[in-house]
């Protein structure tokens, strides 16, 4: 028999036992009924551990691109030169013009104004027109109306020598001459063909700029145009032409550099009568009037041009700065092509206003428009009532 120590001993560790057993019992009973409290494991709608759906997954990934600004679409496309309208130019131009020209009016009313006119003031009145490059010719045809005239008027007072002075000088200029550019689409023809306009001239003239600064003339008429960069002999020349094109909508043909010229004016043409333009203007090599060769080739773009038709304008540029020089240059070109009209560039500067008179009496060809300046819409419709005031000042 165990003694009573022992017996105490085995009670209380039986007794810790079974209160550990006890206490594990309790414990799985109440885990299982929080086990079945529980909601279910689905994610709520927000919450981090949710899944989005694909689309969404897409749209996170691949955002829409956002809508463009107006003002970057507007950036997008280059806005349009706005030529200036052609109606006034030369009025307003007139000013610049007078600057330029007037010694010419001024020395012929200073001595025009001399109490007695004997053969040294009338000599003196020749020498001031030639300078001026108004010609031997036309200087002595209107000195001769000038001595008639002065002596049926008697007194002269300064309103009635301006004003005679004026009118002499507008009848040299002729303002008779049709100045009209022929540039109207010509409707009637089936099918109908646009206006072509050849620009032809030397080298350093300003031709090429003088085709672009045409163009914009037609443009502000209303005319839709194209442009036939038939210069390939000089690589900028067609770079330049279409360049000022751009600015104002017209479209541009041009062939390889060194190509044929008279190939580059055809498909000009051919492009016009397909996209419906109104005029095409061709601007051609700037060619030596020296080289023989050269020219019979400005004849050959002349002939291959009006297979689709009439050339309705050959424009001749001439440099107003030459002088008689250009004469010459003028005379050679109206032997190769039929010259419809005459462009006086950089009248503005140190040229003599009387070239005017000259030239259109040696070739019988009016001028038709004037450059006055170095801006874009620099160029004038030749008015000869304005050019003779700023003549006069």
């Amino acid at each position: 028999m165990p003694d009573t120590g022992e017996a105490m001993e085995y009670i209380i560790l039986i007794a810790v036992i079974a209160g550990l057993l006890l206490g594990a019992a309790v414990g799985l009973v109440v885990s299982g009924k929080r086990r079945k409290q529980l909601p279910p494991t689905t994610p709520q709608k927000g919450s981090l551990t949710e899944a989005p759906p694909a689309a969404a997954v897409e749209e996170a990934a691949l955002p829409a691109p956002a809508e463009p600004t107006e003002a970057e679409a507007a950036a997008e496309v280059p806005a349009l030169d706005v030529p200036e309208p052609t109606a006034g130019r030369l009025v307003r131009l007139r000013s610049r013009l007078s600057r330029s020209q007037n010694s010419m009016g001024k020395g012929l009313l200073a001595l025009l104004s001399r109490d007695h006119l004997d053969e040294d003031t009338w000599e003196e009145i020749e020498e001031v027109l030639l300078v001026a490059d108004v010609g031997v010719a036309p200087t002595q045809e209107l000195v001769e109306r000038l001595r008639t005239r002065v002596k049926v008027l008697g007194t002269r007072t300064p309103d009635d020598l301006r004003a005679l002075l004026r009118e002499e000088l507008l009848a040299l200029v002729d303002p008779t001459m049709d100045r009209v550019l022929h540039t109207a689409r010509h409707t009637e023809e089936e099918p109908p063909r646009p206006a072509v306009v050849l620009v032809v001239g030397v080298n350093g003239v300003g031709k090429t700029t003088t085709s672009g600064k045409l163009a914009r003339v037609l443009v502000a008429d209303g005319r839709t145009v194209l442009l036939g960069a038939a210069d390939t002999f000089r690589a900028a020349a067609a770079d330049q032409l279409q360049t000022w094109g751009e600015r104002v909508g017209a479209r541009t043909v041009r062939g390889p550099e060194a190509g044929d010229p008279a190939s580059v004016a055809f498909e000009a043409v051919k492009q016009g009568i397909a996209d419906g333009a109104d005029t095409v203007l061709v601007d051609t090599a700037g060619r030596l009037h020296t080289k023989t060769g050269l020219m019979d080739e400005l004849g050959k773009v002349k002939r291959v041009v009006e297979k689709h038709g009439p050339v309705d304008e050959v424009l001749l540029v001439l440099d107003a700065t030459t002088g008689q020089n250009g004469l010459v240059q003028a005379k050679v070109f109206a032997e190769v092509v039929d010259i419809t009209g005459i462009v006086l560039t950089k009248l503005d500067g140190t040229a003599k206003g009387g070239i005017v008179i000259a030239v259109q009496r040696q070739l019988g060809v009016p001028v038709k428009l004037i450059g006055l300046g170095e801006g874009a819409d620099d160029l004038a419709p030749f008015d000869p009532a304005a050019f003779v005031d700023a003549l006069i000042g």
